[in-house]
């Protein structure tokens, strides 16, 4: 499997980092994209480098660089996900902005009807936020907020995190072990 992976700078960059973490240990390649804010906030919110983060990574692109592979529909992956998805990033994707390689990217993986799922980080929800996300969702778009559940009674933030990583890896038949099945505890 291959994945393009988009970390933007919407507080929670820790979702995009574990999803590279995990999916490094489960084989799957990955193509990185951090936005300019990612990269401030990974520095703000997380002890990890930027250089590390990258290391997680197959392959990692800049932004800036709209000449990458992932920028065209011949480049073949099975999918993208956005983690987190800023609403600045949102909304470019909605309106087909594709002012950066995330927003790029992002409206590839639609036009090649491959499966997206944004991580949305914002609250509380504007009108034009939801709008937004219901006009990607009734195209197909998976609007995947990583909100917290407790019937499995997390015990740290890592839980809490790996919930919503493996909701996402979910999405693509990846099997994992981030958190018991309902039923399982």
């Amino acid at each position: 499997m291959r994945l393009v992976v988009g970390i933007t700078g919407s507080t929670g960059v820790i979702y995009g980092i574990r999803m590279l973490e995990v999916l490094k240990k489960l084989n799957v390649e990955t193509h990185l994209i951090m936005s300019e804010w990612a990269t401030k906030c990974i520095g703000m919110e997380t002890n990890y480098q930027i250089e590390h983060v990258k290391s997680l990574a197959t392959n990692v692109s800049d932004e800036r660089n709209m000449a990458s592979s992932v920028s065209s529909g011949t480049h073949k992956v099975d999918g993208m996900i956005v983690a987190p998805c800023s609403m600045k990033t949102l909304s470019a994707i909605a309106n087909g902005y594709d002012d950066t390689l995330v927003a790029r990217a992002a409206g590839v993986t639609i036009k090649e009807s491959r499966k997206l799922i944004l991580m949305v980080r914002e609250t509380p929800l504007s009108p034009i936020h939801l709008e937004n996300m219901l006009k990607l969702s009734r195209i197909g778009v998976v609007i995947l907020p990583p909100v917290t559940e407790f019937y499995t009674k997390p015990k740290s933030i890592d839980d809490i995190v790996n919930h919503a990583v493996g909701k996402c890896l979910d999405q693509f038949g990846l099997e994992h072990n981030l958190y018991p099945r309902w039923g399982t505890f």
